[in-house]
């Protein structure tokens, strides 16, 4: 994974910024970066739903729907990009004003790796994942109107979020905007949602992410 254990750079104020100007940007490029994260796993989804809800109408308003189903889904995930930007500008504010604080982002940032790589082994975990992936049995199996479809998306947005809580934490560890970061935690959603054994290749991922946060942490007990 990408070094740059920085929090400063994505919710620090420049000059004459105001902070909800800043959290306005911020929230535009998360919802950016969330669909192009999001959208290879969504896609499959989207499409069972259309498969689900059936030929009980015309193509169109089954476009209709299922676009209304992303934007339940994608609601979720701005109002998680809400409640990351607080938490964030503060982090980065401490980092700014406080150098001691400063010295510790490096083994603070090992620990919340870690922590996050042992959240792939929780039940919570499999549970929201197996949520995600399940499918509709049966063929019209779902209401073909709005209300169901909002429903439908934000309950999706809600199992999505929370499976890929620990992922997304990582890669606010590393930047919101690293490019390398994004399209490696990408590949591992991605993998978690459609490979025929996602519980496992979730806990592969976490075994993975663990030795990634215990190394993060010795090299910065050594170096600090």
């Amino acid at each position: 994974m990408p070094g740059g254990w920085t929090l400063s750079m994505a919710w620090t104020r420049m000059p004459g910024q105001t902070w909800a100007s800043l959290a306005v940007s911020f929230l535009g490029a998360w919802v950016v970066m969330m669909a192009a994260m999001m959208l290879p796993s969504l896609v499959p989804r989207l499409w069972h739903y259309r498969e689900a809800v059936g030929s009980r109408g015309a193509a169109a308003r089954l476009g209709w729907l299922t676009t209304v189903v992303g934007c339940g889904y994608f609601l979720i995930w701005t109002l998680f990009g809400m409640a990351v930007f607080p938490v964030g500008a503060a982090l980065a504010a401490l980092e700014m004003q406080v150098p001691s604080a400063a010295r510790e982002v490096p083994l603070a940032a090992g620990f919340v790796v870690l922590l996050a790589g042992t959240t792939q082994f929780t039940a919570w975990k499999t549970r929201h994942l197996r949520c995600c992936r399940q499918t509709p049995e049966h063929r019209h199996s779902i209401r073909a109107d709005v209300g169901t479809a909002w429903r439908h998306g934000r309950q999706l947005g809600v199992h999505c979020s929370c499976s890929c809580a620990a992922l997304t934490v990582i890669l606010l560890v590393f930047g919101v905007m690293d490019l390398r970061a994004m399209a490696l935690v990408t590949a591992a959603i991605t993998v978690e949602h459609l490979a025929p054994a996602g519980e496992g290749a979730a806990r592969t991922i976490g075994a993975i992410v663990i030795v990634m946060g215990l190394r993060m942490i010795v090299q910065a007990a050594l170096l600090g």
